[in-house]
């Protein structure tokens, strides 16, 4: 071969290389479904945000590979429709990854999808501790109303409290805290002397309030989903009395999270709630954070507890697609991750083996007025809380 036409073929064979070499870089995309309108929209945009703050931080490629969010609006819980989006996103996008799911029955309604098509399922918020046994290629990144739950009733019992009424939003995560507090509570040798389960569609709760009061309890456990419920509970738990009788209000940090805390204004000082993210963190990460949202979005309003979530969730689908090299492969993706340890805004995490929900400091916080309005400060941190509830509770 002439040394011409070595150097031509050499030309061309570096030329097809470059042309193949993008070729080779893919994008993944990753399907999130959340209420984007609607009543719990603020959910969803927390979502968004995060995304937004991680990849601001972190880029938008992982090995070569860009990774795409395609988002899905369902507005309220709906197990049908969110089923509908999920294959919709699985056949007509081709996502790799599904993530977000803000209501439980709208996670489990994708378990036979997500075991079908091989493909993770990355927990942003639903709370029930049973999803995680409904497939092995579900990981949840917030936490569990046991998680939440179980510390919390030990403090209430070691305040001195005695009597305590809990009232629960009707669906899993309602049960699942009210379960936690009340076999934690009660074995420490308090006592629960009702229980109330409200729909979790209520909007008038006055009812639910007198038989508050008629109990006897000096305090209450509530949950409800993050929202306007939430706000209207705990408003109503001000106007009709109970809180000026003296009733101490517990739950999880649903009650008071940071978007509603203006609109709660006075009825939230006192509350005391079992949670795992509070803006008023104080650690560099979550200044930093904080710091990052506000540069994209010109405030920290909406910065709560589903932002940390989706924020750990996409760390999460980021480490996975490291670790399959951007090839579809569901059950490494997660085997990869299982003992995964990291540092998020919220603190140390460690993704939990079996029950694929992150291992967490559950923080005791108490709103009060600060230097800029009302915050949820810290007042005593219980490390390494894992979810209690999985199969079956402890």
């Amino acid at each position: 071969m002439s040394p011409v036409l070595r150097t031509a073929l050499f030309g061309t064979a570096v030329g097809l290389a470059l042309m193949a070499g993008p070729a080779l870089a893919a994008t993944i995309k990753v399907g999130v479904i959340a209420p984007f309108s609607g009543p719990f929209a603020t959910a969803g945009q927390t979502f968004k945000q995060a995304i937004e703050v991680y990849q601001a931080q972190h880029g938008k490629t992982v090995g070569g590979d860009t990774i795409e969010f395609v988002f899905k609006d369902l507005d309220q819980a709906n197990p049908a429709q969110s089923k509908a989006l999920a294959q919709e996103l699985i056949v007509k996008e081709k996502v790799g990854y599904l993530a977000g799911f803000f209501f439980t029955p709208d996670a489990l309604a994708v378990a036979p999808l997500i075991d079908e098509a091989k493909i993770p399922c990355v927990i942003f918020n639903a709370a029930t501790s049973a999803i995680t046994e409904k497939s092995p290629l579900y990981v949840r990144t917030s936490f569990t109303l046991w998680q939440a739950s179980v510390p919390l009733a030990d403090y209430v019992h070691k305040q001195g409290v005695k009597k305590v009424i809990t009232a629960v939003s009707d669906y899993g995560p309602g049960i699942d805290g009210e379960t936690a507090f009340k076999t934690t509570f009660e074995k420490a040798g308090g006592q629960v002397v009702d229980t109330i389960r409200m729909p979790l569609k209520s909007t008038d709760f006055a009812p639910f309030m007198q038989r508050i009061k008629d109990s006897g309890a000096e305090a209450i456990y509530a949950f409800l989903p993050a929202g306007p419920t939430t706000l209207a509970f705990a408003k109503a738990f001000n106007d009709t009395g109970l809180k000026a009788a003296g009733i101490k209000f517990f739950g999880p940090g649903d009650i008071t999270q940071e978007p509603d805390l203006p609109a709660l204004g006075d009825a939230a000082l006192g509350i005391v709630t079992s949670f795992h993210y509070s803006q008023a963190h104080d650690s560099a990460m979550n200044k930093a954070f904080v710091a990052k949202h506000k540069e994209l979005f010109g405030s920290t309003q909406t910065v709560t507890f589903t932002s940390v979530g989706a924020y750990d969730g996409t760390h999460l689908i980021y480490k996975m697609v490291e670790a399959t090299g951007g090839k579809s492969d569901g059950a490494k993706a997660v085997d990869a991750i299982k003992n995964l340890s990291w540092e998020s805004p919220r603190g140390p995490l460690k993704l939990d083996p079996a029950s694929r929900t992150v291992i967490q400091t559950m923080y005791i916080r108490e709103t009060v007025r600060g230097a800029d309005g009302l915050i949820n400060k810290e007042i005593a941190a219980i490390p390494d809380q894992p979810d209690y509830g999985y199969k079956g509770g402890k």
